[in-house]
């Protein structure tokens, strides 16, 4: 509900246009479709992707307002960066209407995944956003659930990541529209058909993206995250012409780094209150420690 979410929080709550259903319209090509519906509208039986005319004609006081695909990723954008200020140093929009979250080092600091996912749901339904999360080994395997299978809450155990995406539709596997539609109509109707499925196949009709996402979602292909980072944030880095591996040798770059990222704070006159370590694996995968500072520190 991201795009009629963003509309609403913009507008005064006591128009009396707020109570009326709400659909947004936008143009494919040389047709006029709703890109999204308030839950009034989908109770009136208004759905994404009809002709605007057409939901005109069913729902008489039907309030139309033109879809800002720009500005909806803009908020999103912004939203990340809230979430990321909040609850871990690795968030990214996941546009048109989700965030992506690793929360991996960072969850210890609001009493594990399951208090964090309650603070945080509760944080923006007070905010007046319709927000549906899941927890699970990799994006792609939390992608599905949290759209199809979370009510509001979906948490899998590590390891399950195929039995959680089983059942829902091949759609948020993240495919281009023309994929998902071809799926469905060759009878894939959920990932669990797909999951099994012989892949020399599937990569001659669909080409390597199909397999490609079938294999991030149990983690079997890594899938960075590229984390947003706040306009002015003050940050320091090593990178290695080799991979180093020994604690000792770890522990003695993060103590180079400290003394490196206490200058600018000198110089700005400021303290830190949370720091975030940022270790970037030769997979691509990315670890991370969260930690903060009962009161503003520049001392190494």
């Amino acid at each position: 509900m991201w795009p009629i979410d963003r509309l609403r929080r913009q507008e005064d709550a006591s128009a009396r246009s707020a109570d009326l259903p709400l659909i947004l319209a936008g143009r494919v090509g040389n047709r006029r479709l709703v890109t999204a519906a308030c839950f009034a509208a989908q109770a009136l039986g208004l759905r994404t992707g009809m002709p605007v005319s057409k939901a005109q004609a069913l729902v008489l006081d039907l309030r139309v307002e033109p879809a800002d695909p720009e500005a909806d990723v803009e908020s999103l954008e912004r939203l990340a960066l809230w979430i990321l200020q909040r609850i871990s140093p690795i968030v990214a929009a996941d546009p048109p209407d989700g965030v992506v979250i690793d929360s991996t080092g960072a969850e210890h600091l609001h009493g594990g995944e399951a208090a964090m996912l309650e603070a945080l749901l509760g944080r923006l339904t007070m905010s007046g956003i319709t927000v549906r999360a899941a927890v699970a080994d990799s994006w792609g395997a939390a992608h599905a659930p949290a759209r199809y299978c979370a009510d509001p809450v979906a948490m899998a155990a590590p390891g399950s990541s195929e039995a959680v995406m089983s059942p829902c539709p091949s759609r948020p596997l993240r495919l281009p529209p023309a994929t998902a539609s071809v799926l469905r109509i060759l009878g894939f109707a959920t990932i669990g058909d797909l999951i099994g499925q012989p892949r020399a196949p599937l990569t001659r009709r669909f080409g390597p993206g199909l397999c490609q996402r079938l294999d991030q979602a149990p983690e079997d292909l890594a899938e960075p995250i590229e984390p947003l980072r706040p306009e002015g944030v003050i940050e320091v880095r090593r990178a290695f012409a080799e991979p180093i591996g020994a604690a000792e040798t770890i522990a003695r770059y993060i103590g180079k780094l400290v003394r490196q990222l206490c200058t600018p704070l000198a110089e700005k006159a400021l303290g830190a209150r949370r720091l975030d370590l940022l270790c970037f694996q030769v997979d691509n995968r990315i670890e991370t420690v969260r930690g903060g500072l009962a009161v503003p520190q520049r001392e190494p």
